[in-house]
């Protein structure tokens, strides 16, 4: 593919990002907004929110197989349309039951846009610089998360009903279905011709390093959602006030924002397994030094924590494609992120279980040592991926 392809399909893989985890995650901001206007209690809320992330997770893995038949480009504006469509659809609910069923189809939508968006951008740049390209996607999901919730709380603040700004995403995600259709190539081209034979099964070149990548997943995945879920808590027990503690997640996204990008270049420059050693031994460390320090002190260490805590799913995303044959990498890059969407699901609650128990400084210590089982599942990659070939 011509430079200038690859870039023109990275840039557009980013603003499908944007847009799909800005309407993802604008419902932390909505959740409020809808149970003042429909009057829904707190078991609802937690409805509303668990059909959204069900329907991602869920529908990940056979938006994977779908695409090896129809084409990733193709399901991807498919599925940014129905996004598009389930939030005007949003705009206009009346009651609880509407506002389940919108968010579950945007659920729905929005499932086949990691891992399709990380196959194109894999076939874009099949060598060397996926891992940034795939860093510089990552990072822009961030962006998203934070515009969009921007938008509608700014919206709010000038007295603007929360429905004008949902039907205008909406609108966005229209538009953006066009777009990917008209300016990512037909990704079936890459499906193999008559001269290469179709890979059967899952092609898996190397199923211990591929499943050892995925335990990587697994834990990482359960460590950054743990500490988001409960940091706050942590620094409210130290004697930050609430007002600073309610500031702790979005540091540890802004950090993890640049880490994202970073962790990528660093990965392209230095090598998978030294890139992974290097952020989960400074997010363990960075987890056990927020016991350590002072409250505030502890308070302004976040974003660097944020850095190596986030930094590491572009390692572990940009890794795949040296794992897995061009024509299975929808359903690969399906099963890693429905292994993360799962853990997301399940972490919080297994922390918040022992949280109980055992106390939250002792719980956040935890967190902080199981990282550091990623090492020598690290050492299982080695001899497959110690430096990135070039395809």
């Amino acid at each position: 593919m011509p430079a200038s392809a690859s870039k023109r399909t990275l840039q557009t893989c980013c603003g499908t990002h944007i847009v799909h985890d800005g309407l993802s995650d604008v419902s932390y901001v909505l959740l409020p907004l809808l149970a003042q206007t429909f009057g829904l209690n707190l078991a609802q809320v937690g409805m509303i929110r668990t059909a959204h992330r069900v329907a991602m997770a869920a529908f990940q893995l056979p938006a994977g197989f779908i695409a090896e038949r129809f084409g990733e480009r193709n399901l991807l504006a498919l599925g940014t349309l129905l996004s598009g469509l389930a939030f005007i659809a949003l705009g206009f609910s009346s009651g609880f039951w509407m506002i389940i069923v919108t968010l579950f189809f945007a659920g729905m939508g929005s499932a086949v846009q990691h891992p399709l968006s990380s196959t194109i951008i894999s076939h874009a740049y099949p060598g060397e610089g996926r891992r940034t390209a795939l860093g510089t996607y990552n990072f822009a999901g961030d962006v998203g998360k934070f515009v969009f919730g921007g938008i509608v709380s700014l919206c709010v603040l000038a007295g603007i009903s929360w429905q004008a700004p949902v039907v205008g995403f909406g609108v966005a995600g229209i538009v953006t279905a066009v777009v990917v259709f008209m300016c990512i190539s037909n990704t079936q081209a890459h499906a193999p011709s008559a001269a290469k034979p179709k890979v059967q099964g899952w092609g898996i070149r190397n199923k211990p390093a591929f499943a050892a990548l995925c335990m990587v997943d697994i834990v990482d995945s359960t460590t950054r959602t743990g500490f988001l879920t409960f940091i706050a808590f942590l620094l409210i027990a130290k004697g930050v006030p609430e007002g600073w503690a309610a500031l702790a997640v979005p540091l540890v996204l802004i950090g993890g924002m640049a880490g994202k990008y970073f962790c990528g270049v660093l990965a392209d420059k230095f090598g998978v397994i030294r890139t992974i050693v290097i952020t989960e031994v400074a997010t363990g460390a960075g987890i056990l030094a927020t016991l350590a320090l002072p409250g505030m002190a502890t308070f302004f260490l976040l974003p660097l924590v944020g850095v190596a805590l986030q930094g590491t799913s572009s390692v572990i995303y940009g890794t795949i494609g040296d794992l897995v044959e061009s024509d299975k990498l929808p359903r690969a890059f399906a099963v890693v992120y429905t292994v993360g969407a799962v853990c997301g699901i399940i972490a919080p609650l297994g922390y918040g279980l022992l949280g109980d128990v055992i106390g939250i400084e002792k719980t956040i210590a935890i967190a902080g040592v199981i990282v550091l089982l990623t090492l020598p599942l690290a050492l299982v990659l080695r001899a497959a991926i110690a430096r990135p070939a070039v395809a």
